[in-house]
């Protein structure tokens, strides 16, 4: 077949087109999503292996017969296979499409099958060279691509010169089809890049979009769910993402029931239901999610035949330990599909929302530890505290029975503060009220031999902190400090603001401090525990201690005015 350059580049060009056009079809498939970056990974090789010498062969067989040979496209796939998958991966789509080339016969058959996979190698070597240097962008240039491929196949026509036979034949050969050729398969393998090049944009693009919208369902669902996983909270984070998404409904489930449904169907969707839906019933069952398109996978409403609802995705949420403990259902009318961002997004919010709720069940956890330990002072405290107070009553009753009195009263304070503190923080004004409630018994068993100095400044006395926190260290003070001395003890309760802290200090003048290897007791223990807990490492309890003259606890937390409280008179010396 004898045909001029000119047309020959017409023809090939109507080739290319077609196998574009195939290219163009295929990139809206998940079978480019390997090709969008460079191939690293074993399996996006393989996959890429596959795709370009199918490319490959198509261009073969796409190919004009001419003089016992075939004028084509087979160096797009050769090349780009080589320069998306590396030398490996070109050498072996070269390698297949030249043999497949040689099965084909002619007297070209030999050099076409070395010159396609050197071409492969090729692309291989320009990516091995690209990428040891940090240019990986330039794989994905047109221009690059393009000049690499026109490279390419001047070599192959050098190829077909020397290994064609009869040599007169192959020279003719290739004055007939160098120009076209070079044409053809350098601006189709530019073009080929750019499918890449649109495919990896809306790659990216639909990662974006994604991104933003899980960030905004981040932001508005944040903490909804740590105060519980109920009905009332389910609902509110079920609008969210109804509004974000814009799927056709949003459900979410425990592993009994609907605690909440917002969306087309929710006439006979209704929280509070049993959970009778198949899908749902062995995603939790099964730990895994679930898709029903209503195409491929049947989807039928559980509770109503006539449910305009025509397909549903029902991802579990699971805890620590990857049980699952619900649901979350998005759904699409029959007159509508589901697209991939809401497939990925809805998997992704699932993983939000089993956060939140585990942080939640964190936090309650917490919250039950802090109140264990309140308990646990109290225990330590009360029965103690109690059977000196009797004792110190039973000596003073008979002397003094006006003073008597007003100790019960004062012991009547002490453990009403203690049965009214049932949250986590207090005023200071509240814990020095049951500090001074608890020295006045302690002034009235010591006598003289004890003094209390208090120096809180009345635009303090709101600043919260955790609740019983003084009260274990102003008893540290006098039953490891001023009760051991012959002579007279004294304590000393301050506070001051030292820029956003309050600092409060309790000093005896015992100086009998001691670290123990076991830590400083139970009560300051649990006292600097809590407030570590809760504030973090810079703030809780330091000692500062000079043998035989002063031992001071200092107690630092963030300064926090409590907006209900009001400041009392500051308090004075507490003393015989």
């Amino acid at each position: 077949m004898t045909i001029g350059p000119l047309a020959l580049v017409i023809s090939l060009s109507q080739q290319m087109c077609v196998y574009l056009v195939v290219a163009y079809l295929l990139s809206k498939t998940p079978l480019f999503i390997p090709l969008v970056h460079v191939t690293i990974r074993l399996p996006h090789k393989a996959a890429c292996y596959a795709i370009f010498s199918l490319f490959c062969i198509m261009g073969t067989y796409f190919g004009l017969r001419i003089d016992d040979s075939i004028a084509n496209t087979r160096a797009i796939g050769a090349v780009l296979g080589g320069m998306l998958g590396g030398p490996s991966v070109g050498l072996a789509v070269g390698l297949t499409g030249g043999l497949h080339r040689y099965s084909m016969g002619g007297f070209t058959a030999l050099a076409c099958a070395i010159s396609t996979t050197a071409e492969g190698l090729i692309g291989g070597l320009v990516h091995r060279y690209l990428v040891s240097r940090g240019q990986t962008g330039k794989l994905f240039q047109p221009l690059v691509v393009g000049l690499v491929t026109l490279f390419a196949e001047v070599c192959q026509m050098l190829i077909i010169i020397l290994v064609a036979r009869p040599a007169v034949n192959a020279v003719h050969l290739v004055e007939t089809i160098a120009l076209p050729m070079l044409v053809a398969n350098s601006v189709g393998a530019a073009m080929f890049m750019t499918i890449l090049l649109d495919r990896r944009t809306m790659f990216e693009t639909q990662s974006s979009v994604f991104s933003a919208k899980a960030l905004k369902i981040a932001a508005r669902a944040e903490g909804a769910l740590r105060s519980g996983f109920n009905r009332e909270n389910s609902m509110r984070v079920a609008r969210i993402i109804y509004e974000e998404t814009g799927v056709g409904a949003v459900a979410i489930t425990d592993r009994d029931k609907i605690l909440a449904f917002i969306g087309i169907g929710d006439d006979h969707h209704k929280p509070g239901m049993a959970v009778t839906s198949l899908q749902t019933l062995e995603s939790i069952r099964e730990n895994r999610v679930m898709y029903a398109d209503g195409n491929e996978v049947a989807y039928q409403c559980s509770i109503s035949p006539t449910c305009p609802l025509g397909a549903a995705l029902v991802i579990p949420l699971v805890d620590e330990g990857e049980q699952v403990i619900g649901t979350i259902k998005l759904y699409e009318p029959k007159t509508r599909l589901f697209s991939t961002i809401n497939r990925t997004l809805g998997e992704g919010v699932a993983r939000l929302l089993s956060t939140q709720i585990l942080a939640g069940r964190y936090e309650q956890q917490r919250q039950l530890l802090a109140q264990s330990e309140i308990k646990l002072l109290h225990a330590q405290v009360n029965p103690h505290f109690l059977f000196n107070a009797l004792n110190t009553l039973s000596a003073v009753i008979r002397l003094d029975p006006d003073h008597a009195r007003h100790l019960v009263q004062s012991l009547s304070t002490f453990f009403r503060k203690n049965l009214k503190r049932t949250s986590e923080q207090v005023t200071l004004n509240d814990e020095v009220e049951q500090v001074s409630a608890y020295l006045e018994i302690e002034l009235a068993r010591f006598g003289d031999r004890l003094s209390v100095d208090f120096n809180v400044p009345a635009d303090l006395g709101t600043a919260t902190l955790p609740t019983f926190s003084l009260q274990p260290l102003v008893e540290n003070a006098i039953k490891h400090g001023t009760a051991q001395l012959l002579g007279d003890g004294r304590i000393g309760v301050s506070a001051e603001r030292q820029g956003g802290d309050l600092v409060v200090r309790v000093e005896d003048n015992a100086g009998l401090y001691e670290r123990r290897p076991g830590g400083d007791g139970l009560g300051m223990n649990l006292v600097d525990r809590r407030i570590r807990a809760r504030y973090g490492q810079g703030y809780g309890l330091s000692v500062e201690c000079e043998r035989d003259v002063v031992t001071r606890v200092i107690l630092r937390v963030p300064f926090d005015p409590s907006p209900a409280g009001v400041a009392s008179p500051a308090f004075e010396k507490v003393g015989p």
